[in-house]
């Protein structure tokens, strides 16, 4: 049995006129750390609203623990652990409170469940009666977590989860992730950012409603087809311009400090000549260099390669 399964799922915003959502399919294994990779505006955090039995699709089918989440959205909510984008816990209460009020609205006790919480709610503990508005973003993360997790859900729906926290505290997120999946619960995480898809088992790309592939992040990298390239120069913007008119360059985009590229003909050799009339026309300090994709990339490859991507807007 997979422990979600979504199918040809379709949502409309503004009275159709906002497609959120646009023929979803996918599905996670029981036991599975699966992430909806995308940036936002992909529908995200729609798609997780409808799995939590939140909100309802105008069009397809979606299970949870093989639970229908419109005919049985009641049982759904006692095996699944929903942590929404935006903190939603009682600002006002402590974080003891907070736990103890959510142990209550699944008739359990904090004490009863407290192995699965143990580790993280440890690292919250010395702040037990501190209001949970006061505490730091990483601090209300590792509460929420909790939360979701008090009355010991078999499936885990988290979105986007680190947004808007702190290097360190992503890290730290993915490794408490890392810990529930060795207890065998299933989670099911979206984020923004590309770099966590390789924490992940399998991912599905999203962009305005549409999903571009589901597979191992190991996988879609190694179906990258060509080379690709890294440009750097003293004036960057100024090559990303020459290069965006250069014939022979399929595409541009910045990466950080440095400016990827790809060439129409997959075939053709280190770009040596390229350079040289880079440099003739006064881009100083000029250097191109032959790189391995990343998820990032690919990302913009299978955007370029999808038409219905772009059909939307929100």
């Amino acid at each position: 049995m997979q422990a979600v399964s979504v199918e040809t799922i379709s949502k409309t915003y503004d009275k159709g006129r906002v497609q959120a959502l646009e023929g979803v399919s996918f599905t996670v294994k029981e036991g599975e750390l699966f992430g909806l990779i995308g940036p936002d505006g992909a529908g995200k955090t729609t798609l997780f609203r409808i799995l939590a039995t939140l909100l309802l699709a105008d069009r397809g089918n979606a299970s949870v623990g093989g639970l229908d989440v419109v005919r049985d959205f009641r049982k759904i909510r006692q095996v699944t652990g929903y942590m929404p984008g935006r903190f939603s816990l009682y600002q006002d209460l402590t974080v003891r409170e907070n736990l103890e009020f959510f142990a209550t609205v699944f008739g359990t006790t904090i004490e009863q469940n407290y192995d699965l919480i143990k580790d993280i709610y440890q690292q919250i503990q010395p702040f037990d009666h501190r209001r949970a508005g006061q505490l730091s973003g990483g601090m209300k993360q590792k509460l929420a977590l909790c939360c979701a997790l008090i009355h010991q859900p078999r499936i885990l729906l988290l979105d986007e989860p680190t947004t808007g926290v702190d290097v360190v505290s992503r890290k730290e997120f993915w490794e408490m992730l890392k810990g529930l999946k060795h207890r065998g619960i299933t989670i099911l995480v979206s984020t923004p950012y590309m770099d966590e898809a390789m924490r992940c088992e399998r991912i599905a790309l999203i962009q305005k409603g549409v999903v571009f592939t589901v597979d191992t992040p190991q996988a879609i990298i190694g179906g990258y087809e060509g080379p690709l390239y890294a440009a750097r120069a003293s004036r960057p913007y100024a090559l990303m311009q020459a290069l965006r008119k250069t014939p022979e360059v399929r595409d541009c985009f910045g990466f950080g400090d440095a400016l990827h590229f790809t060439l129409h003909d997959p075939e053709a050799p280190y770009p040596d000549q390229l350079l040289r009339r880079l440099q003739q026309d006064g881009h100083s300090d000029l250097e191109i260099q032959l790189i391995q994709p990343g998820i990032e990339d690919c990302f913009i490859r299978l955007m370029q390669d999808t038409p219905a991507a772009g059909k939307w807007s929100s």
